[in-house]
């Protein structure tokens, strides 16, 4: 890619205390080159910001050019923000996956929601998945080059028509001879299945599997980890996808399909190697697996282990809470349906604060169709939808996963998957909404809220609508 269609990096935040702040950067500035090299992405702006003598060119928010010399330590970094990773802009996808995500919304969303990534950029960086169908040869150098590993794949068949059916993508066949090149370069990859019954199940998923865990040897397994996750389906998909939803029957014959495998990876292995995704116990009603399963987390990005260590992680942190709370005080926490039984032993826990009353809104999503949801994918509208004219208490406690930052960058306009903000969602239930970004933050929401009385009046606050 020419540097020509690399923009400057826009500076959005520069670390207090800071190599960048004691030079005077600010936030609205960009970075043009270190080294005289334009930095294409945030990986190449570390690659290059690790050195000790550094030549920078930058552009203040006025326009005017600068150019500044530094010295450093090798390992010390400047301390700057950026607005986006990608500095050349996003590889976008060119398959047309039936189960895509991005395909199954309504129009007229904002745009953000539309763009298709695949971008290796981004999965090394931040874990999320690509195809591998997308890439340059020039792309492939630079994985090896650069040594950039782990990255996420989506591999959701191994056999080439199989998977071919699946992307819509000729090329979609290559993916063995592409994990016999992570293979041959010691680099890695952690790879997901999305199962879409009638298509790549049964057999399928087993060949699949199977092909994986051979690649899973070595001193450097090429692929480290696999995660078997249910297909998703809103009601705005196209109506020609050939999908089926995964009942609780099929998520009960892939749970005892993998499991077989599971026990036959392990003896053959030393891991379980492949892992499914906390939905299939969910949907088929039946206990998730113990900590010990889950060795050290590997597919924690992809749901596996997520809620068994979400109650970990909260039995430790409800040590911190206290046996009383004063005033007494009413929350109303919203999650996806989908884990109201899993959630259950932390509800109790909750309550028996004394003075503490937290009310499990368990709920699905009508925006999507969906009997059973995750939490992640609650709109605003199916919370009016559920919560208008019920009892909510003193405030309502949200997992920050449904939300979204909106363009102006205030928290009280961070935005719902269906561009509802939040303000207006608690302003219409007239009741204040915490975002809750994890489990320490519950608990403490739980005991800093304040209860509501005639006094107070609800009037827009950072990051939610709050009495004052």
């Amino acid at each position: 890619m020419s540097t020509q269609s690399i923009r400057p990096a826009l500076i959005t935040r520069v670390l207090p205390d800071s190599i960048a702040e004691e030079i005077g950067f600010e936030p609205g500035d960009r970075l043009v080159s270190i080294n005289g090299q334009q930095p294409r992405d945030l990986i190449d702006y570390r690659f290059l910001s690790a050195d000790e003598e550094l030549a920078l060119e930058v552009l203040d928010a006025q326009g005017k050019t600068h150019r500044i010399e530094i010295e450093k330590d090798i390992d010390d970094d400047l301390g700057l923000e950026f607005d986006t990773a990608l500095f050349d802009g996003l590889i976008q996808c060119n398959n047309r996956c039936p189960f895509c995500f991005i395909d199954q919304q309504p129009p007229g969303k904002r745009q953000t929601l539309y763009l298709k990534d695949d971008d290796y950029r981004l999965s090394f960086l931040y874990g999320s998945y690509l195809t591998l169908t997308n890439l340059l040869p020039a792309e492939w150098e630079r994985i090896a080059q650069l040594r950039l590993s782990p990255l996420y794949v989506s591999v959701h068949a191994t056999e080439p028509a199989v998977r071919e059916r699946l992307l819509k993508n000729s090329r979609a066949g290559q993916i063995l001879s592409q994990l016999e090149w992570f293979q041959q370069q010691r680099l890695q990859i952690h790879a997901q299945v999305v199962v879409c019954p009638g298509i790549n199940d049964d057999e399928h998923l087993e060949t699949t599997l199977r092909d994986l865990a051979q690649f899973h040897a070595g001193e450097v397994p090429a692929v480290a980890s696999a995660a078997v996750v249910p297909v998703g389906l809103t009601r705005f998909r196209p109506e020609e996808d050939e999908l089926v939803p995964v009942t609780p029957a099929k998520a009960q014959e892939v749970i005892a399909q993998v499991q077989q495998l599971q026990a036959e990876f392990q003896a053959q292995l030393g891991s379980t190697f492949v892992w499914l995704a906390d939905e299939w116990f969910l949907i088929a009603g039946v206990d998730l697996p113990p900590e010990s399963h889950y060795e050290d987390y590997p597919q924690i990005g992809n749901g596996v282990g997520s809620i068994r260590q979400f109650l970990l992680q909260l039995e430790a942190a409800a040590e911190d809470l206290p046996d009383q709370v004063t005033p007494p005080r009413t929350l109303t926490w919203v999650v996806g349906n989908a884990v109201e039984k899993a959630f259950q032993p932390i509800l109790q826990r909750l309550n028996a604060v004394e003075g503490l009353t937290v009310r499990l809104a368990a709920i699905s999503s009508n925006y999507w169709g969906q009997d059973i949801s995750v939490t992640g994918l609650l709109t605003g509208q199916d919370l009016l939808g559920s919560l208008s004219g019920q009892p909510l208490g003193d405030a309502i406690l949200l997992p920050s996963v449904m939300l979204k930052q909106g363009d102006s960058g205030r928290p009280e306009d961070m935005l719902f998957l269906d561009d509802l903000s939040l303000a207006e969602v608690s302003q219409r239930l007239g009741c204040p909404i915490y975002p809750v970004d994890d489990v320490d933050a519950l608990i403490l929401a739980c005991q800093d809220i304040e209860p509501l009385d005639s006094s107070r009046q609800l009037q827009p606050a950072a990051g939610y609508w709050t009495p004052t």
